[in-house]
């Protein structure tokens, strides 16, 4: 199975300092100065920063989000989200890249940013799966996620992957994270998601729109 990264930690802080912030500010720095041939260097030694944002940055801009605002090239794109970058994926104004692009009248990186799902679930539904899993979250590791002032999941890039695919939430001081997965699609839609920790085991939980529920508990 295929493993994506949610990149929630995205203030500096005890958890994010020397070299991994240090190489998150370069990544941002080459991407807001359209350096993308210092971009794809980097991502060849780092693909999962792909989705990343700025340390500390207010905009949330992700790579894609900077490529849609300086109309990039389209083999800029077509890379971008070749190596992972996320379509759906919005900013700190709630714009996804293509918004963006629109909203600067850049016709041609328009067509390339909008998105191609690979699931279906009605919007309403997948926010409703999407402030049940918060919940879930704040209700295993609140006082993590507040120290940290974590990004929690959203699940909008969840329909651009395959169903083979799970995505990684990792909490510092939790000693493992959340893992979750699509299901079941449609108005029917469900989310398997994995409370795991190296110190507590683990809770298995399926979240629909109409709230979330234990199955299981392990190692």
């Amino acid at each position: 199975m295929k493993e994506l990264i949610w990149y929630g930690l995205n203030e500096p802080g005890a958890a994010l300092f020397g070299e991994g912030l240090e190489l998150r500010r370069t990544f941002a720095d080459a991407a807001k100065r359209c350096d993308w041939a210092g971009v794809m260097k980097l991502l060849d030694e780092h693909p999962d920063l792909v989705n990343s944002t700025r340390p500390g940055g207010p905009s949330l801009f992700t790579p894609l989000h900077q490529a849609a605002y300086s109309n990039a090239p389209a083999e800029v794109i077509r890379e971008l989200v070749a190596r992972g970058g996320w379509r759906t994926l919005e900013n700190a104004r709630g714009e996804r890249p293509v918004d963006v692009a629109v909203g600067r009248g850049h016709s041609a990186a328009t067509a390339e940013l909008e998105p191609h799902l690979a699931c279906v679930v009605p919007h309403g539904v997948l926010l409703k799966i999407q402030q049940h899993l918060h919940a879930v979250i704040r209700r295993e590791v609140a006082e993590l996620v507040d120290r940290h002032t974590l990004r929690l999941p959203e699940l909008q890039p969840i329909l651009e992957a395959d169903r083979n695919t799970r995505f990684f939430f990792q909490v510092p001081g939790m000693y493992g994270g959340f893992f979750y997965s699509l299901g079941e699609e449609g108005v029917a839609a469900k989310l398997a998601a994995i409370a795991s920790s190296r110190q507590g085991g683990s809770r298995y939980y399926e979240i629909t729109s109409a709230g979330s529920e234990v199955v299981g508990e392990g190692p």
